[in-house]
């Protein structure tokens, strides 16, 4: 997943971002409601965790931000305001769940799984489409029932994909999902090209019908037909 963490207190927002990129996430944080709208304002994200106490303004504005802008990002607030108003108040607004600080980081990734779960994916935890099944929570991908062995970013990317299935994505966009930050060090998307080479590969030797789509000058699409 790619997931922002809207978090003030750098502690907290250290220990939170280290926890969940050891499980191959893309993480990306920010300290304030400026820096939060900014971010969301140039990047497409899973998940957003969010203080709702933010230095320079009411974290709800970011609800409010992704309801007016019709975004898909599953929301989980992580607050220490304990209110009942609250509560209802960010779950009525658009937040998928509420979580009161102190909490136990393996507690927060347990309810940011079960949101992004019921945000995206069916009760059995896997996609499917025509021939191909993803296990999320096993991160594994089969063909026609057989299982094929991919590494971290060709998973990464496969899952985009079919989760955009249809979609014309830029290769920037492309970059921003499964590199976050680490973007800014490559001069150009050569990267991204070899890495959909070797997925496409992967694929077609496992049977796969060749849904992987160059869109020149563009990017890719993940063909549905």
């Amino acid at each position: 997943m790619k997931i922002l963490v809207i978090e003030d207190e750098q502690a907290l927002r250290e220990n939170i971002t280290s926890y969940l990129n050891v499980d191959g996430n893309i993480c990306e944080s920010c300290g304030n409601l400026i820096q939060a709208i900014g971010k969301l304002s140039m990047y497409q994200y899973d998940c957003v965790l969010l203080d709702i106490g933010l230095p320079d303004g009411d974290g709800f504005a970011v609800l409010d931000y992704l309801r007016k802008e019709l975004r898909s990002e599953a929301v989980l607030i992580i607050s220490a305001r304990n209110s009942l108003d609250d509560k209802l108040k960010g779950l009525n607004i658009g937040a998928d769940d509420y979580l009161t600080k102190p909490f136990h980081l393996a507690e927060l990734k347990a309810r940011l799984m079960a949101v992004y779960r019921r945000k995206t994916l069916n009760s059995n935890h896997k996609i499917i489409f025509n021939e191909i099944t993803i296990d999320v929570m096993g991160r594994t991908v089969e063909i026609n029932a057989t299982p094929i062995v991919l590494t971290k970013k060709e998973y990464d990317m496969m899952l985009y994909f079919i989760s955009n299935k249809g979609k014309v994505i830029s290769k920037n966009a492309i970059a921003e999902h499964l590199w976050g930050d680490e973007m800014d060090m490559h001069d150009n998307f050569d990267f991204i090209y070899t890495h959909i080479k070797n997925l496409r590969k992967k694929l077609l030797d496992a049977g796969c019908e060749d849904y992987l789509k160059s869109i020149y000058g563009v990017g890719y699409k993940f063909a549905t037909k």
